[in-house]
């Protein structure tokens, strides 16, 4: 994440280095190229928002089919919910 801004936090602070590492495998999907110094200020908005964008999508996605692996697990007698 970027070091400028610090309304943005994390849950987890431990999750900060996987989100970086999801956000440069983001970037190299969409052809962005990454910055080799970290800095992501030389580059427009449109492309960092396109990387954000693809970030969270790929995020709902992946919970979407957590939620759908869970509904379709068997359900038990003593289990409603």
């Amino acid at each position: 994440m970027g070091t400028g801004q610090k309304r943005n936090t994390l849950i987890n602070p431990l999750a900060a280095q996987a989100m970086e590492k999801f956000k440069y495998e983001v970037a190299n999907e969409l052809g962005i190229s990454i910055p080799q110094d970290g800095y992501w200020g030389n580059y427009t908005t449109r492309d960092t928002g396109s990387i954000g964008g693809h970030m969270v999508r790929k995020m709902v996605e992946a919970y979407e089919n957590s939620l759908a692996g869970q509904a379709q697990k068997p359900q038990g007698p003593n289990q409603l919910f």
